[in-house]
Formats: structure tokens, C-alpha cells, sequence
């Protein structure tokens, strides 16, 4: 895929798992190089990318659970991700 925008659908890559860690008490993403502990805000990101929903249909979700979610912000987190290798795009 050359250009990620709106209709763009990002997933978790094969081997990537976001998981709730109780010792923690945060959310951590696992995956073969090791773990990153994202914030709140790209764990909830990262929670709907199930290969299957756009980044309009994530950013949509996000707005209904929070005030000033910008379509730009879910692509910036989703794009930092992609270039850690832990999210790909379909």
C-alpha cells in the first residue's frame, strides 16, 4: 500500500498481542522483538485494529468514548506503530 489515509484498515501484525498486564496495571503490547507499554490513548487505538475496521471507523469509535478524537491523531499513532513493525495495514 502506497498512501495510508481514512480508508486505510490497520491490524495488529501476525506474532503482535495488546494485552492487559495486572502487575502493571497497564496495557502492554507483546510481540517477538519484545513488549512496548503504550499509553492510554494508542491502547485504545490499538484495541480496535482488527484488520477489518478503517481508521474513519476507528476514529468514529473513538469518538463516541471520548470528546476531541481527530481522525489525524488516530493515523499519526497508527502510523508510529506500523513503523515499529507492530501494526500493518490491509
Amino acid at each position: 500500500m502506497t498512501a495510508v489515509g481514512p480508508t486505510s484498515v490497520p491490524r495488529l501484525r501476525r506474532g503482535v498481542r495488546l494485552t492487559y498486564d495486572h502487575v502493571r496495571d497497564t496495557h502492554v503490547l507483546l510481540f517477538p522483538e519484545g513488549v512496548l507499554v503504550p499509553n492510554a490513548t494508542a491502547a485504545a487505538v490499538l484495541g480496535l485494529c482488527d484488520g477489518k475496521a478503517s481508521v474513519d471507523a476507528v476514529t468514529d469509535v473513538l469518538r463516541g468514548r471520548y470528546s476531541g478524537v481527530r481522525e489525524q491523531d488516530v493515523l499519526d499513532v497508527l502510523t508510529r506503530f506500523a513503523d515499529r513493525r507492530v501494526v500493518e495495514w490491509t
